[in-house]
């Protein structure tokens, strides 16, 4: 399946909530991944890395390994107490052409990399260095909460999260988030015209079970 510009920028505008319900309520990353400039959203095939904690030569391993487009997806242990990325990484992967960073683990340099409008979404940062002499892997499933991602497939970000789309989903995820943002839509403009959220919803029956109506 050919993933183009085009599908990746709907994926992009669609957005994180929306995908995740429209697609089964599945793919969503835990809550600790956040964005460190909630502004940016990303979409991208993810190039997917295995690295130790607390060591970062694999990632610049990786950075050389990446097509224009990749998302590099990391998985460092959740490790909190280094940041194996930073300004100088970032500059190399823009060079490069990866279009953002997800790293299960910290980074550091934060307001450079924010000035430089590169996306990042982390589960915090530290000031600490890394290592540069343990081994990796790259281009591996690898799992990031409860989320198995693999190579090539789909990671969308925005200031609500992240979620996974799996290569071959793609177009069927666009699909039924497109039916989403339609159906609410309509729900909006019927608040709009004074109908409530239980009518909307059909939660009268469940409220009047529960001595609530």
């Amino acid at each position: 399946m050919t993933i183009t510009p085009e599908k990746l920028q709907a994926l992009r505008d669609l957005g994180t909530a929306t995908i995740y319900e429209a697609q089964g309520a599945k793919g969503a990353f835990d809550h600790g991944m956040k964005p460190i400039d909630p502004s940016l959203r990303i979409a991208g095939p993810a190039l997917t890395v295995d690295a130790r904690p607390a060591d970062n030569l694999i990632l610049h391993y990786a950075v050389q390994k990446a097509r224009p487009g990749d998302v590099l997806v990391v998985d460092a242990k959740g490790f909190m107490e280094a940041g194996p990325w930073g300004d100088v990484l970032t500059l190399q992967a823009m060079k490069k052409g990866i279009v953002a960073l997800v790293i299960s683990g910290c980074v550091r340099d934060a307001d450079l990399i924010i000035d430089l409008k590169f996306p990042v979404f982390c589960r915090g940062l530290s000031i600490k260095g890394t290592g540069k002499t343990q081994p990796g892997k790259v281009n591996v499933p690898i799992t990031i909460g409860d989320v198995v991602i693999r190579p090539g497939d789909i990671v969308v970000g925005d200031r609500d999260g992240l979620v996974l789309v799996l290569q071959e989903e793609v177009d069927m995820a666009i699909e039924k988030s497109n039916a989403r943002e339609a159906r609410e839509a309509g729900q909006r403009e019927a608040i709009e015209q004074g109908v409530s959220t239980v009518e909307l919803l059909g939660l009268g029956d469940t409220l009047k079970r529960l001595g609530l109506a």
